[in-house]
C-alpha cells in the first residue's frame, strides 16, 4: 500500500476561512491535495467504480437522477487504500474546524462520476435523506481531476441553509424547479465557479446545490465525504430516504442514541 503523507498533514484554516464557512454554509478550499496524490486515488477509485458497475443502464433510458451521476456508496469497506483517503484527517480535520465541533464520524462516503453528455444534478438539499438529529453535518467534494463549467462542478446558492422551502423534496425534475424559483426572488448569490485540481469545496447539509450537464467528453469523477458531528444522535425518520438511510448507514442505532455503530468511526 502506497504512502501518502498530505492524507494526515493538517491544513491550516484561517478565521476569515471558518467565518465565511459560518455565514454562507459552503467553501471551496485550494491546495487540499496535490496533484500527484489526486491522479493516484483518481487511478484506484475509477478502477473500483469500474470494478463495481460492471453493466450500466444507457443514459437514454435513465431518469434526471440517474442521468446525474453513477454513484457507489461506501468505497471504503471495497478497498484499503481507497479507505486510507476517506479516513484521511487532513479532511476530518478541516470538517471539524468548519462545524466547530470537538470531533467528527463518517456517516458514509460516496463517489459521483457523472459520465460524457450526463445531465443535470437538480437543486436539492442533502439532509433531506438523512435521519439526524442537528445540522451539524457536512460533506467535502473532492473532484479527482481539474472541473471545467462545463464538466458541471457543483454549484450553490450561498446562505440558503436559512430557508425552510424546499427541505422536503427529494433529488427530482421537481426539486429543480421548484427550489430554482423560491431561490429566484431570494438575494443568496449563486456560485458557478470550475474547480482547480486540488480544490476541493465543504457544503453543510442544508445548503441547496446542484451541478450543471457534463458537456464534455471525458467523465467528472468526484469522490465525496460525508462527516457529522461525533456526538450526532439518530432521529426518528421522516420520510422514506431517512427510513432507508438509517437501516443502511447507521446499522443497529436507537432512535436518540449518539451514532458509534461500525459504518460510523471516529475520523478526528
Amino acid at each position: 500500500m502506497q504512502e501518502h503523507d498530505l492524507l494526515d498533514r493538517h491544513y491550516k484554516l484561517s478565521k476569515e476561512q471558518k467565518d465565511f464557512y459560518q455565514k454562507n454554509r459552503y467553501i471551496k478550499l485550494k491546495d487540499v491535495f496535490d496533484s500527484e496524490t489526486l491522479s493516484y486515488f483518481n487511478n484506484v477509485i475509477s478502477k473500483k467504480v469500474i470494478e463495481l458497475n460492471r453493466a450500466p443502464k444507457p443514459l437514454e433510458k435513465r431518469d434526471t437522477y440517474g442521468k446525474a451521476f453513477v454513484q457507489l456508496f461506501n468505497l471504503w469497506q471495497e478497498d484499503d487504500e481507497i479507505k486510507s483517503f476517506v479516513f484521511s484527517e487532513r479532511m476530518a480535520k478541516i470538517a471539524s474546524d468548519l462545524l466547530q465541533v470537538d470531533g467528527v464520524r463518517l456517516y458514509h462516503d460516496q463517489a459521483l462520476f457523472k459520465e460524457a453528455g450526463g445531465g443535470i444534478t437538480p437543486w436539492h438539499a442533502d439532509q433531506y435523506y438523512w435521519p439526524l438529529e442537528t445540522d451539524k453535518t457536512i460533506t467535502a467534494w473532492i473532484p479527482l481531476q481539474e472541473t471545467p463549467l462545463s464538466m458541471g462542478p457543483l454549484e450553490f446558492s450561498a446562505g440558503s441553509h436559512e430557508i425552510m422551502d424546499g427541505r422536503d423534496l427529494s433529488i427530482s425534475d421537481e426539486s429543480e424547479k421548484a427550489i430554482q424559483n423560491r431561490l429566484k426572488v431570494t438575494d443568496f448569490e449563486h456560485v458557478i465557479e470550475p474547480f482547480d485540481i486540488g480544490e476541493i469545496s465543504f457544503h453543510s447539509g442544508w445548503i441547496f446545490h446542484r451541478a450543471g450537464a457534463n458537456t464534455t467528453n471525458n467523465i467528472r469523477k468526484v469522490m465525496t465525504v460525508i462527516y457529522m458531528d461525533k456526538d450526532m444522535k439518530l432521529k426518528a425518520p421522516s420520510n422514506e430516504g431517512q427510513q432507508n438511510d438509517w437501516d443502511t448507514w447507521c446499522p443497529g442505532v436507537k432512535i436518540g442514541e449518539i451514532i458509534n455503530s461500525p459504518l460510523n468511526p471516529i475520523l478526528y
